[in-house]
């Protein structure tokens, strides 16, 4: 054996590691080796399980012998590992190819019945057992493909489930599909088989799209930066050799590369991929800068503080890998259901079988097709068929009304939802900053005002200045560029027009400059303290007046936050990486419960967990790459789809197709009638199932009429589940 190894370097790459259900099992089976199933760490998305330093030490021969047991394979994980992404490409393709094709015999099958049946109608009255007779051979090969096709993946983890002592879906599956071939109802074992191929398909697909979230974030950050050598050349290099210290050039419009200092250079940086800040911010020498923000208009030399493996965009790619990984150990409660239910039916079964004829000396014969039927009406078809039906039917639903459902798991949480955090940026507001308000001083007129700021922004790419040319144009107020434009280093900028000197910036340079007066100084005030970015114009004589510019705030928003209360979501949070004011006047204003601004990705993701901690299921509402991190820690990601960013969407859980906030309120409405449709099909399916044991023990039921109980429940469920496809109205129209 080898010697044991310290447990927090024990990190495996587990081979067949795709999504909960493996979790659970290599939590049975390796949890007594380590100590408990809280020893162990799982990231489902590159298929890497970690022993946690708390465990008792254990070699790694005994963790890949324990992994065996369960069917899967585990190799230690190296340092320059690469994702387990296409291995885990090549298993999905596999199970979409057998999928489909259970699926296509499926059909076959149902075909040739029924042109042996000689036509439909008398193809569905002899579905139930050929009324007596053998399944034609045709029929038989074809649905008998299907199972094969259907069971591919399921009957080697029912295997060692069996082996293992352990039952699980995957045997009660496998048993179900069994006992319908032993009594000849070999169309029911084929789409039971279909149905639950077709779950774990879609479970798979859903971990794959988890996986490209991260490929979208770490495309985010150049691969090369221009290093700046101490004798002055310069030379392009992977950011990986970069090391904190160095200095490296950023040209005007590219992405910076590393986390650093400005060391020379002045730009507006586009942060919105990392603060979420709704415009740009300017920095000068000294400043700080993030792997993965835009560069403006400005040439900027920086100087790395942090390595590659270490930045802001780093931790977040990581935060999302470990969000996700916390996810995966969740259990579905069929599973914990299933671990009571096989074995129970199966013991039930057998005690049919043997204690009446050996306890009491009752018929072998009369007893064993008692037995058989309770196995028949044991068998979970309209309980398996119920819910995947109901949640496609929601599904179906919820895209129609543009709200993209990444499965079966997130239709029903927001039900359950007791808050909901939202960014502010995109999300409340509309992401595009607009002229609010203009505030001519003295003689001047708006028209005079807009014009001298246009032509001084006129060649400018800034968002503010861009919010400026619109309303200039809007205004149909002619704008002509003005000349000898001068950028005054983190304050505004100034320019001639009309012959004369104006100036354009901050009311902090205002003050600056000695022009500021109480009226000037009282009305900016008021224009921030309503989130407002205040922007003065004036010459050297006197102020011309303010334009006061904002991201607007959708005019839906104070009646979406009206409803999510209604609907029962208890508090409302707005989490922001812009400034303080800008989010307490918008909170105000709309009636949210709470806000946090000023916030870092990883400042999110605490906040999202305090609310967790707080009210215990929480959505995190959100559209750029720093809200990633929040969207994945939540229980529920819901992202804007329409202008959200790929990385945000592919990590959330919903997206909001339509770029429409109304669909919130919808959304928790949705999933409430979902859950009551999955809960009386579960009731009703299992409702069955104990009126027909009681019926067998009565020695009333017959063979038959379990089959058509079954049959008959199956179609009842499905019907029911299909009234989740009718449109449903919003709230407000209900």
């Amino acid at each position: 054996m080898a010697p044991a190894t310290e447990a927090s370097r024990l990190t495996f790459k587990v081979q067949g590691l795709d999504c909960a259900e493996e979790v659970a099992v290599l939590h049975r089976e390796l949890g007594p080796l380590v100590g408990g199933a809280d020893n162990l760490a799982f990231d489902v998305l590159n298929g890497r399980m970690t022993v946690l330093a708390e465990a008792p030490p254990v070699s790694p021969d005994e963790i890949r012998r324990a992994v065996r047991r369960t069917g899967m394979t585990a190799t230690e994980w190296r340092a320059d590992e690469k994702s387990a992404g296409d291995e885990s490409d090549r298993r999905r393709r596999q199970h979409i190819w057998f999928t489909s094709l259970s699926g296509l015999f499926v059909v076959v099958g149902f075909v040739i019945h029924i042109w042996l049946a000689g036509g439909f109608i008398e193809a569905i009255r002899l579905l139930a057992g050929h009324d007596g007779k053998a399944v034609p051979l045709p029929e038989m090969v074809a649905y008998a493909f299907a199972i094969a096709f259907g069971i591919r993946f399921v009957i080697i983890k029912a295997w060692y489930a069996a082996r293992g002592l352990r039952p699980d879906m995957n045997l009660l599956m496998t048993i179900a599909v069994a006992g319908a071939i032993v009594i000849g109802e070999w169309f029911e074992a084929a789409t039971v088989a279909f149905l639950f191929a077709l779950s774990l398909t879609l479970e798979s697909w859903s971990v794959g799209r988890a996986r490209r979230a991260i490929a979208a974030l770490v495309d985010l950050a150049p691969p090369m930066v221009r290093l700046l050598r101490a004798d002055g050349s310069e030379a392009d290099v992977p950011v990986a050799e970069i090391k904190p210290g160095d200095r490296f050039i950023v040209p005007a419009g590219e992405r910076i590369g590393l986390d650093g200092r400005v060391v020379a250079g002045t730009s507006a940086i586009n942060q919105a991929p990392i603060t979420g800040e709704s415009v740009p911010v300017e920095k000068a020498e000294g400043a700080d800068v993030y792997a993965g923000t835009i560069n403006g208009d400005g040439t900027l030399t920086v100087e790395a503080t942090k390595a590659a493996e270490d930045t802001t965009l780093a931790r977040i790619i990581r935060m999302v890998e470990e969000t996700h990984a916390r996810r995966a150990p969740s259990e579905q409660w069929v599973e914990r259901f299933a671990r009571v239910y096989t074995p129970a039916v199966m013991a039930l079964a057998l005690l049919v079988l043997l204690v009446p004829p050996l306890a009491f000396g009752g018929a072998w014969d009369d007893w064993f097709y008692r037995a058989l039927v309770l196995l028949v009406i044991a068998c979970p078809c309209a309980l398996v068929i119920s819910t995947p039906v109901s949640i496609v039917s929601a599904l179906a639903s919820a895209a129609r009304a543009g709200v993209l459902v990444k499965g079966g798991a997130y239709i029903e949480l927001p039900a359950r939802l007791k808050a909901i955090a939202m960014d502010k940026t995109g999300t409340i507001t509309r992401g595009e900053p607009v002229v609010a308000e203009v505030v001519p001083l003295g003689s001047h007129t708006e028209a005079e005002l807009i014009a001298r700021a246009a032509a001084l922004e006129a060649r400018s790419t800034h968002p503010l200045a861009r919010a400026i040319l619109q309303y200039a144009v809007q205004r149909e107020i002619a704008r002509v560029p003005a000349t000898d434009l001068q950028v005054l280093k983190g304050k505004g900028l100034t320019g001639i027009f009309d012959g004369e000197s104006f100036w354009l910036g901050s009311h902090r340079y205002v003050v600056e400059r000695g022009q500021d007066t109480p009226e000037i100084a009282k009305r900016a005030e008021a224009l921030e303290a309503d989130g407002k970015t205040v922007i003065a114009l004036g010459n050297a004589r006197h102020v011309f007046g303010l334009i006061a510019v904002a991201d607007t705030v959708r005019p839906e928003a104070r009646e979406i936050i009206q409803q999510l209360h209604a609907a029962g979501i208890e508090h409302v949070v707005m989490l922001t990486g812009d400034n303080r004011v800008t989010a307490n006047a918008i909170a105000r204003d709309l009636g949210i419960d709470e806000v946090h601004a000023e916030l870092l990705p990883e400042n999110k993701v605490k906040k999202i967990e305090e609310l967790i901690a707080r009210y215990g299921t929480v959505a995190m509402v959100g559209d750029g790459v720093n809200d990633a991190p929040a969207l994945a820690r939540a229980n529920l990601g819901i992202a804007m789809g329409a202008i959200g960013s790929d990385a945000a969407i592919e990590t959330a859980d919903i997206a909001l197709m339509t770029d429409d906030i109304s669909k919130l309120p919808w959304l928790v409405h949705h999933a409430k009638q979902t859950l009551a449709i999955i809960r009386q099909n579960i009731i009703f399916s299992l409702g069955v199932k104990v009126v027909f044991v009681v019926l067998t023990f009565a020695g009333f039921a017959t063979l038959w009429g379990a089959i058509a109980a079954d049959i008959g429940a199956s179609l009842l469920v499905v019907a029911n589940a299909l009234r989740l496809l009718r449109p449903r109205k919003s709230p407000e129209n209900s």
